[in-house]
């Protein structure tokens, strides 16, 4: 299925915020779905993961290239720039939340490494009402819900931790159900997840597409039509997307010089670093920096560094 350019969200409708920009977000389905008829057009997340738990009602969906119809109860697992759309039915009902994968990883990490993995791909699990891990489900939605809504200390620290509940019970979930074949039916899906996976892995290796291309063991022009016909996007935007990425967590999360962060991510030299970020941001930078150390030191602002 072609897929022209696919529109880039915060939250569906929202245009999205800078990739160094965290958030949580708590809704029920129908609050969004509604508004559009029950129709949620293809689009992604840049850095934004999004668990979708369904107790009620069915729906068509699309993750990346393959489509599958799904019916309560079932929990949908969507991470960072998957491609998804909806077609939900007018009965649908259930808790939504968004959230910065980056971070959300970051904690995992330190306890569960090897939740990691389930994590980066999407998922469709059907659930059994009977399962006692599907059972912990709800209330730890209604619980990242009351954190969503309160404005307290440590208030996305404690949402971030009960969503890595979340991800602890999907990985249980995943051993006693069959989730639907995703990747498994869709040797592109499966292309694209390989290639994700070595652009996070080598990004800062500069490789040409040829190399890519090569370990998927396709050609370069093959790789650029299946990025564009999934993603919307060029394979050489994917990789300079996730240097971008990179380079703007960088900037705002340590004190490292520009003059470091162009070592650290494999340019050549400070000059042609900056010269890249400009173009792919508008920004030097030292500007950029500038500009979100002001969007992180404003009173009112619920945005925070990823």
């Amino acid at each position: 299925m072609a897929i022209g350019v696919i529109p880039n969200y915060s939250l569906y409708g929202i245009q999205a915020q800078p990739g160094w920009q965290s958030l949580l977000d708590f809704e029920w389905i129908p609050q969004r779905s509604r508004p559009y008829n029950w129709t949620i057009r293809p689009h992604k997340h840049d850095a934004l993961i999004q668990i979708l738990y369904m107790v009620q009602g069915s729906a068509k969906v699309l993750l990346d290239n393959t489509k599958v119809w799904v019916k309560a109860p079932c929990l949908l697992w969507i991470p960072a720039q998957t491609v998804h759309g909806f077609s939900f039915s007018e009965d649908v009902n259930g808790p939504v939340v968004t959230a910065a994968q980056r971070p959300l990883e970051a904690l995992v990490n330190v306890a569960g490494p090897e939740l990691l993995p389930i994590m980066r791909k999407p998922a469709v699990m059907a659930l059994d009402d009977a399962s006692r891990h599907a059972e912990s489900l709800m209330p730890l939605f209604l619980a990242i819900e009351r954190e969503a809504h309160v404005q307290a200390v440590g208030q996305l620290t404690a949402s971030m931790a009960l969503l890595a509940a979340v991800c602890v019970q999907m990985a249980r979930l995943s051993h006693e159900t069959v989730a639907a074949p995703l990747n498994a039916n869709s040797r592109k899906a499966m292309q694209i997840e390989k290639f994700r996976t070595m652009v996070d892995e080598n990004y800062k290796k500069h490789w040409p597409i040829r190399t890519y291309a090569e370990q998927l063991g396709i050609t370069p022009g093959q790789l650029s039509r299946l990025c564009r016909e999934v993603l919307g996007v060029s394979s050489l935007d994917i990789i300079n997307a996730r240097l971008i990425h990179e380079a703007q967590r960088v900037l705002v999360y340590t004190g490292n010089s520009v003059k470091q962060l162009s070592y650290v991510l494999g340019f050549s030299d400070e000059t042609y670093f900056g010269r890249f970020f400009r173009k792919h941001t508008g920004l030097s930078p030292r500007e950029f920096r500038a500009k979100a150390m002001e969007v992180m030191l404003k009173p009112e602002g619920a945005s925070v560094v990823e």
